[in-house]
Formats: C-alpha cells, sequence, structure tokens
C-alpha cells in the first residue's frame, strides 16, 4: 500500500481554490504563514507536505482541509422539463429556467449536439473537474455516466463528472442536444 500524500490531488486543490479565490501565490504564501517556493513546489506536485502546512493553506484559502486530499466530486443532477427557478419576461412568450449558474473562475465550452440512434457517443474521463451539463432539444437520449445513463425528453436537463466514463446514445432520430463541458 501506497501511504505517501496524493501530491497530484493536492497540487491540482491547491491551485483550483487559489484561482477561486482570486489570490497570487504570494498572497496565499503570506496569508498561511508558509514561503512562496514551498506552496509553488506543493502546487506543482514536488513537495512533500506537512499535514500543519496543509491546514495553514486549508485556512488560507478558506476550504475545508479534506477538500485538498480529497475534492468532492459533482453529483449527477436532473432537471426534467417544466421544473427549476422560472423568470419570466414582460412578453408571455419568454420564460428563462436556470438550470445551473456558473461557478466562480470557471470555464465553459458550449456544443450543439444532433445525434441519430446507433451505439452512441461512449467518452473517456476528461481532466480532472470536468462536469458537462446537457439540455435535450428534441429527441430522446440516454446520457450520462457511462454505468448509469438517464433517459431524457426535449427540456430535460442532466449533469455529470466529465472526468468519469459517460456516454450519449440517442434513442430516436433528430435528436439534438447542447452540452456545456465545464472546466474548473
Amino acid at each position: 500500500m501506497d501511504n505517501k500524500a496524493p501530491l497530484d490531488v493536492i497540487a491540482a486543490s491547491l491551485r483550483r481554490h487559489r484561482a477561486r479565490a482570486g489570490l497570487s501565490l504570494s498572497e496565499v504564501a503570506k496569508r498561511a504563514g508558509v514561503a512562496k517556493s514551498t506552496l509553488s513546489q506543493l502546487e506543482s506536485a514536488t513537495g512533500n507536505p506537512s499535514v500543519e502546512t496543509l491546514w495553514a493553506l486549508a485556512v488560507a484559502l478558506d476550504t475545508p482541509f479534506a477538500t485538498l486530499l480529497d475534492p468532492p466530486r459533482p453529483k449527477v443532477q436532473v432537471i426534467r422539463a417544466g421544473e427549476g427557478p422560472v423568470l419570466y419576461s414582460e412578453n408571455p412568450e419568454y420564460s428563462a429556467t436556470l438550470v445551473a449558474s456558473s461557478p466562480p473562475y470557471a470555464r465553459r465550452d458550449i456544443y450543439r449536439i444532433e445525434v441519430s440512434p446507433g451505439p452512441g457517443r461512449r467518452s473517456d474521463p476528461h481532466n480532472p473537474g470536468v462536469v458537462e451539463h446537457v439540455i435535450l432539444g428534441t429527441g430522446r437520449a440516454l446520457i450520462g455516466p457511462a454505468d448509469e445513463p438517464v433517459e431524457l425528453h426535449p427540456g430535460d436537463y442532466i449533469s455529470y463528472p466529465g472526468d468519469l466514463p459517460h456516454i450519449f446514445r440517442s434513442l430516436e432520430e433528430h435528436t439534438i442536444a447542447t452540452l456545456i463541458s465545464e472546466h474548473v
């Protein structure tokens, strides 16, 4: 059994939380009372962090200590057509339903997906922290984690971890969806 700290996980967590806070390397090091070079090494997965150093960094980043070692994984979320908080316009033909607000410092790619019935598109895991959001426009499809896809109908929404194997399989002709790939 490997008892070493998960340096890659710690490095990614430190970078993600520092970016979320909008702080420089120097500012986080100063707040945590550690050398800037130490923080730089930890963010590049070459340092050897002590519990005390990680604790000080968690406090400086205003994040729970455990998230530096085992960051929370996004959960699958489904919002069916007609569900979710709706904002209405003065124009009665227009309404907007919030399905996912953007977290600070997130980056997103948006795709229009057109799929015909068949075996579907099985995707290998993307980079750590990627979350995919899909809103089905027309047709029917099985979408989500490869081991637990969810059947969606027009107007349905799903989000799922894109850093795990996932699938998009059309169940009808003319299946069209909007896919948003969120990179933290």
